[in-house]
């Protein structure tokens, strides 16, 4: 990856993704560009001078002239945040992502991740676990620590969508409009775990990357994404203007770590969480993220993930 010069002629540099050749290398026709993203991460408008010695025409010239970023194949580092066209020219505020942490299954864990116990060691299934177990204290469950394996928990993630101002009240759904999100694209590391709903249900993936990325895409219709219909300003809520919908899963442990430690080796570190009795337990450790990224405006938020396995 690298950048373009951006100081003369205007530049059209595009490519394939890894996963678009993939498709157009099966030959049959059936490949076709339907839809694209435009991106401008790389500029900073604050280099907007309107105080410009040299007259209006050089206010934005730095912005014209920032090298923009190479086109690039790995669809795992694509555009996080993308450009949007809208027909109301009114609108002062754009839709956010927010993880609610607000709900008492659905805080984070105090690592500063949501933590998922890959095997039935490890989650304790039951405040009567090994004493190894991580998933309970003495007698209740821990907070921010989900069941990977048995989905014997009350905890999962919570994502909510809306306008997240105080200037407009939440009961004023119409300031929505076209910028609710009832299609959601999430992004995961497959090699370590899976999309489920709040049942442990898996939800099936479109497709996994050659990174071994797998993309689902997500609606009502997988018991995941719904509409958020309280407009109360309680405690519970995290999104403190109209709300539009919110998305609600869990993470299953993928084979390879509720059977074996070889990924933690390659990929990992070791730690030290309270078990049953709140005393240190040494576990392996996995970090990642998970991404979920609107399919209207294309705005995204990644969500720290920690799969732990207790060494016994």
């Amino acid at each position: 990856m690298g950048f373009l010069d951006n100081s003369g002629d205007i530049i059209l540099d595009a490519v394939l993704t890894d996963h678009g050749r993939k498709l157009l290398a099966k030959g049959d026709g059936s490949f076709r560009i339907s839809k694209y993203a435009l991106g401008d991460e790389e500029i900073n408008y604050e280099l907007y001078n309107s105080t410009h010695t040299s007259g209006s025409a050089y206010y934005d010239l730095e912005i014209l002239q920032t090298p923009v970023l190479e086109s690039f194949t790995n669809n795992a580092s694509s555009m996080k945040t993308k450009l949007i066209t809208l027909s109301d020219h009114n609108i002062l505020y754009l839709p956010v992502l927010k993880v609610n942490q607000n709900l008492v299954n659905t805080k984070m864990h105090a690592s500063g991740a949501y933590v998922i116990a890959v095997d039935a060691n490890s989650e304790g299934t039951d405040p009567a676990g090994i004493t190894g177990s991580i998933g309970y204290d003495s007698t209740n469950q821990r907070q921010g620590i989900l069941f990977g394996e048995s989905f014997k928990d009350s905890n999962y993630i919570k994502i909510d969508q809306g306008l997240d101002t105080r200037e407009i009240s939440p009961a004023q759904r119409t300031a929505m409009s076209d910028l609710i999100e009832n299609i959601y694209i999430v992004q995961m590391d497959n090699r370590l775990g899976r999309l489920t709903d709040i049942n442990g249900s898996t939800i099936s993936e479109d497709y996994i990357d050659d990174d071994n990325i797998a993309f689902y895409t997500i609606d009502s219709t997988d018991n995941v994404v719904s509409a958020i219909l309280d407009d109360s300003t309680g405690a519970e809520q995290v999104i403190s203007g109209p709300r539009g919908t919110t998305v609600e899963f869990k993470i299953g442990a993928s084979i390879d770590l509720n059977t074996s430690t070889y990924l933690f080796d390659q990929l990992g570190g070791e730690s030290v969480l309270p078990n049953k009795n709140s005393t240190g337990q040494p576990i392996r450790h996995i970090d990642s993220i998970v991404r979920i990224t609107g399919m209207s405006t294309g705005y995204s938020i990644d969500i720290p993930i920690r799969y732990v396995k207790i060494k016994i």
